[in-house]
């Protein structure tokens, strides 16, 4: 007797922040099978590399330090700076957040949580809060820094979009969650999950089965469809889509999937 899948089980929990490119439009091959992690995104590596140049020595055989970026890791988006300039500027910052006048606390704070990693108005005005600054001049400061392009919820969501679905395979509803949790407008969110159609979701489906497959080969054949379908509905693909893309990717490899017609999956 065959166990019925219940999606109720796997459903994709909203995680934090985003990582890296990897899947889908052929960008690269994707990074994890769970879709959960912190960091922001976006066009960097899920955070656990340190790119192709990582461990290449300086050729001068006289020594010396590595030349230019060689060796260091790309940052991603949302993840903070940490080279000597943003330590400098993050230092600057906190003093003039230590001043008596509201605004200029404001900005410092604004300024500060930038550098290196995008924010949306929402996470800043929560920043701003904690901090005890008056609403009024928070809302002006916010405003300001919107003028200005510094605060840009719009271009957030994209960024976010492009950078989560092809570095963690995130389906467009498990996106939209994630959005949702750091306050950007629906509408914007409806119009930054569209870049992505449902072909190239399926596609992103079926390369994440693809890699997840090989792990599989020897467990049973409901189990691997649990661990497979599990993968995807937590990653935020549907039911039907995930049951699709398994079943065939279980055909190419000779399996018997016949039965998934009439027994609930």
């Amino acid at each position: 007797m065959t166990r019925r899948t219940d999606w109720a089980e796997y459903e994709y929990a909203a995680s934090g922040a985003p990582r890296g490119r990897g899947i889908g439009g052929g960008t690269g091959p994707v990074h994890g099978d769970d879709g959960h992690g912190d960091g922001p995104p976006a066009e960097g590596h899920d955070g656990d590399a340190s790119g192709p140049d990582a461990d290449r020595r300086d050729p001068d055989p006289g020594g010396g330090r590595r030349r230019g970026a060689r060796g260091r890791r790309r940052r991603g988006f949302g993840e903070a700076d940490t080279e000597d300039g943003g330590a400098s500027f993050s230092s600057r910052a906190e003093k003039v957040e230590s001043s008596g006048d509201p605004a200029e606390r404001a900005r410092a704070i604004c300024l500060r949580l930038l550098t290196g990693t995008p924010r949306t108005r929402k996470q800043l005005a929560d920043a701003l809060s904690k901090r005890e600054i008056p609403d009024e001049v928070a809302e002006e400061v916010l405003s300001r820094f919107e003028e200005v392009g510094l605060i840009d919820d719009s271009a957030f969501a994209d960024a976010w979009v492009e950078s989560r679905h092809h570095g963690r395979g995130l389906a467009r509803r498990a996106l939209a969650r994630e959005l949702r949790t750091k306050g950007v407008d629906s509408a914007l969110i409806d119009e930054a999950v569209g870049q992505l159609d449902s072909e190239q979701e399926e596609a992103t489906a079926r390369e994440l089965v693809a890699r997840k497959l090989r792990a599989t080969r020897g467990l049973d054949r409901d189990k691997r469809i649990r661990r497979l379908a599990g993968m995807l509905a937590r990653k935020g693909y549907s039911e039907g889509m995930a049951l699709r893309v398994v079943r065939q990717a279980l055909e190419e490899e000779g399996e018997d999937t016949e039965f998934l017609d009439g027994e609930g999956y």
